[in-house]
């Protein structure tokens, strides 16, 4: 009998600006069983993107091929371009004990979600106000200005979805918000659920081998 728990599907979604990326890149960084999910795209690499590594670079027709195929836990248009996720992939994660980390918005997790109902962890990134999503975006000078307009759009919107998520965190300080994302996941990866495995090899004698996650780090 295997100790090994059930892998986990923790989604974490956020307005352009509002710190998903660094919170998420800092969790990645101290546990290493958080693989980072990558999606299949129809847009093109970006300089220093490689394929398999930061996405599957494929072309329209062959994403409409395995759409049509139903080979995607989720997909959606953002940004004009779109974006899916493997479902071979994640089932073979899952019944492996592999923890997998996802970057998508409110379409892409209610499919998840649909799909794996009892996997799936929902995490949403709130700025403190449109006010400072704004002052964030601006302050990056990376975009146009009608870009910038159109991410705000986009930010409404997606805040209008909120009540989906399990969990939302207020990033108005970068390390309170990133312990709050951290007790989130170590939380969810110790529920019943996941760690029934672990419950009845003890019960049958054996010794746990993986639990699944690190103890929690020392503070002070």
């Amino acid at each position: 009998m295997s100790n090994k728990h059930r892998g986990l599907l923790f989604v974490v979604s956020s307005p352009s600006g509002a710190g998903k990326t660094t919170l998420c890149t800092r969790l990645r960084g101290e546990y290493a069983q958080l693989r980072f999910s990558v999606s299949y795209t129809t847009r093109s690499p970006r300089p220093g993107e490689v394929d398999g590594r930061e996405y599957f670079f494929v072309d329209p027709a062959t994403f409409t091929e395995m759409v049509t195929g139903d080979e995607f836990a989720e997909y959606a248009l953002v940004h004009g371009n779109t974006y899916g996720t493997s479902a071979a992939l994640v089932s073979e994660a899952l019944a492996s004990g592999i923890d997998l980390l996802f970057d998508i918005d409110y379409q892409g997790g209610r499919q998840l979600k649909a799909k794996f109902p009892g996997d799936v962890v929902l995490v949403f990134i709130l700025p403190p106000s449109l006010a400072e999503l704004e002052r964030r975006l601006r302050s990056r000078n990376t975009d146009a200005p009608e870009v910038i307009e159109r991410r705000l759009r986009v930010a409404r919107d997606e805040l209008r979805h909120y009540k989906e998520y399990d969990y939302i965190i207020v990033n108005d300080d970068l390390d309170r918000a990133y312990d709050v994302l951290r007790a989130v996941y170590v939380a969810e990866t110790v529920r019943c659920a996941r760690q029934a495995p672990a419950a009845e090899a003890v019960l049958s004698g054996q010794q746990i081998l993986d639990m699944g996650v690190r103890p929690p780090r020392e503070v002070g």
